[in-house]
């Protein structure tokens, strides 16, 4: 029988985004995968880069930190606009699965001081300047993005968890993902703010925002939600070619692994996001995702809750073929937390079939998680990259 953990009430931004894809049960960095932010696992592991808060009773012994997933938001250069109502209805807000929405250039300025207007992934028509020269990234995956679609150079500011690129280190730092310095942000004046709901920063945005910074939200949820949401950032910076170009090319990979392992027989798999106790990965977290794209079976994918404490009886009953480790890294030397003795009479642990792949490309909603999918394919169906 597994346990599902505890989850705290519902906020507005959450209840909006339907689930937190950047973070996982208490605080995990991997949580950045849940298919939600998307940035927090049991217990502070830093594999909940997904969530950003703790969801879980128990906090105490898990794999390390908080592989923090994604909080960015817009802010206005030279004169900053009005903020964002937020209103869905009055903004019309689209359908989700919709298509990526951008109103025109306002009629507030011209060149570098013109405006318009953007729809985020929660639905929110937001006021920013044409193309933003001063932003502040407030999650890993949100920074990863941004550099992959060449805004890098533009980006002021990150997160002490922006450990990837390397570029990013040479940014202002304002903090973690969890408690970012709001006075230093507005001291740098940004004319464009990217927050990740993942990271549970709903209440700094809505403190920016209510001082006329803009701010653009992201809630990614699944893998195809993330591409999504590199192109809407690419219309927030003004980079709409580049993240256009940059999800084609990593659509073109994801379909060339389901070309590759189609047909083919799926393996049982038990992803481990912390042990002693177990937690798992749950329906519609980001790594439930890659371990359906890349040919497995998750023996958890029924879990409505979305990183659940799950029991080792259970595990050994279900006789996963494969059971995967990510890694916690977030740039650093790896955290490997190994298998639990408790589950050694599984077939995965009998055959030798542990696969540990690095975290960050598991639970961080960004451009990487294809680099993820791609070696997570490899390891289910070494038989079909022969």
């Amino acid at each position: 029988m597994s346990i599902h953990a505890s989850r705290p009430a519902n906020n507005p931004l959450a209840v909006a985004r339907g689930t937190d894809p950047d973070a996982r049960p208490g605080g995990d960095p991997l949580a950045d995968s849940r298919g939600t932010d998307h940035v927090a696992r049991p217990g502070g592991d830093p594999l909940a880069d997904a969530r950003g808060t703790d969801t879980v009773a128990r906090r105490s012994r898990f794999l390390g930190a908080v592989t923090l997933l994604v909080l960015c938001a817009f802010a206005v250069a030279c004169a900053r606009p009005a903020p964002p109502t937020g209103n869905a209805a009055s903004e019309g807000r689209p359908a989700p699965g919709g298509t990526v929405a951008q109103d025109g250039i306002g009629a507030t300025g011209t060149g570098a001081a013109a405006t318009r207007n953007v729809v985020d992934d929660l639905g929110r028509s937001v006021h920013v300047v044409a193309r933003p020269e001063r932003i502040v990234s407030l999650a890993p995956s949100i920074t990863e993005i941004l550099f992959a679609i060449g805004a890098g150079p533009r980006v002021i500011a990150t997160t002490s968890y922006c450990t990837f690129p390397p570029e990013a280190a040479n940014t202002n730092k304002i903090g973690d993902t969890q408690k970012p310095d709001v006075e230093r942000i507005l001291a740098l004046k940004p004319d464009l703010v990217l927050v990740s709901t993942a990271s549970q920063l709903e209440s700094i945005s809505e403190r920016l925002g209510a001082l006329g910074v803009p701010v653009v939200v992201t809630a990614a949820k699944g893998v195809d939600g993330v591409l999504t949401s590199i192109e809407r950032i690419g219309v927030a910076t003004g980079d709409t070619d580049a993240a256009t170009a940059l999800t084609t090319t990593l659509r073109a990979r994801i379909e060339s692994v389901r070309a590759t392992i189609a047909g083919r027989p799926a393996p049982k798999v038990f992803a481990i996001v912390g042990n002693e106790p177990l937690f798992t990965s749950g329906k519609g977290t980001f790594l439930d995702d890659l371990i359906r794209l890349a040919g497995g079976a998750s023996i958890t994918a029924d879990e409505t809750t979305e990183w659940p404490q799950y029991s080792a009886e259970a595990v050994i009953a279900k006789a996963p073929d494969v059971i995967l480790v990510p890694l916690v890294t977030h740039g650093f030397a790896a955290q490997d937390s190994g298998v639990p003795k408790s589950i050694a009479a599984t077939p995965a642990v009998r055959n030798g079939r542990i696969v540990k792949i690095d975290g960050d490309l598991l639970m961080r909603p960004g451009p990487r998680l294809v680099d993820g999918l791609e070696q997570l394919a490899k390891a289910l169906h070494p038989e079909a990259y022969r």
